[in-house]
């Protein structure tokens, strides 16, 4: 699993325990991997907002529905939308760093055992 993926990984599970404060640290370096370009402010955007609506318990966030409701059918769906936008040729590399960081949140997400459980 690469680099980056790992991490999102640890920045989920720190999200799932409320753990803001690792999930913070994780948030930090991913930003630091995905860099300063176009793409990495994307992607950054992503990721920011993934944590601030958690910490804000913003319920109209598809991502607290997500973590809330451990929907894995409404993941999937998620998952397979945000892939197809990332094959648009159209999207600039902001979308597409904002777009591959959900994929990879929701991969993530999927592959939680914890989840499993939950149909």
């Amino acid at each position: 699993m690469p680099a980056r993926e790992m991490r999102m990984e640890m920045f989920l599970r720190a999200l799932l325990r409320r753990d803001f404060t690792k999930a913070k640290a994780h948030l930090e370096k991913l930003q630091k991997m995905a860099g300063s370009d176009e793409w990495g402010r994307g992607y950054g955007k992503a990721i920011n907002g993934f944590m601030s609506a958690l910490k804000d318990n913003d319920t109209d966030a598809l991502i607290v529905q997500l973590i809330n409701e451990h929907d894995r059918e409404k993941a999937e769906k998620l998952l397979g939308h945000f892939e197809s936008i990332l094959e648009h040729e159209f999207r600039d590399e902001y979308e597409k760093g904002y777009y591959t960081a959900w994929v990879e949140f929701l991969k993530a997400y999927l592959s939680q055992k914890t989840l499993a459980l939950k149909r």
